[in-house]
């Protein structure tokens, strides 16, 4: 049921998100962020209060991850383990808002699955266009 709910959720956002403007590059990040905030805003089940505290901290623990990631392009290792010690200095920052440690670890969790639907959208729109131009050379 809540599998279901989800990807109603995940459509239904896709669907108004890509009817604001569907334009490259920034705009896409922009709609790519706000599916993964409702998202784990669901998944955490955060209340108002919580989520005006707890995104703020996950905006900056994100963008020190991102940072890590390119300063650490050519070495896979050192980043994992940058990226470690990030999610070591901001689990009791997310703590403090969340008040629990399995909620904590499920943000963790929910940023992956995130991340794992994302992928799986992608390469079904890939193979959807690609199918789409095959059509279409087949016409010619």
């Amino acid at each position: 049921m809540k599998r279901v709910l989800f990807f109603t959720i995940f459509a239904v956002l896709a669907h108004f998100v890509n009817a604001q403007g569907g334009g490259r590059g920034a705009k896409k990040g922009e709609r790519i962020q706000a599916l993964k905030v409702a998202y784990m805003t669901h998944v955490l089940k955060l209340t108002p209060t919580e989520a005006q505290t707890f995104w703020p901290i996950y905006n900056t623990y994100f963008e020190e991850t991102k940072k890590a990631r390119v300063n650490n392009k050519e070495d896979e290792l050192k980043y994992q383990e940058e990226a470690l010690n990030i999610k070591k200095k901001y689990k009791p920052e997310f703590k403090k808002v969340l008040n629990d440690d399995n909620r904590v670890n499920l943000v963790f969790k929910a940023e992956r699955d995130f991340l794992t639907e994302l992928q799986k959208e992608v390469k079904k729109r890939i193979q959807q266009k690609q199918k789409a131009n095959s059509s279409l050379e087949a016409l010619e």
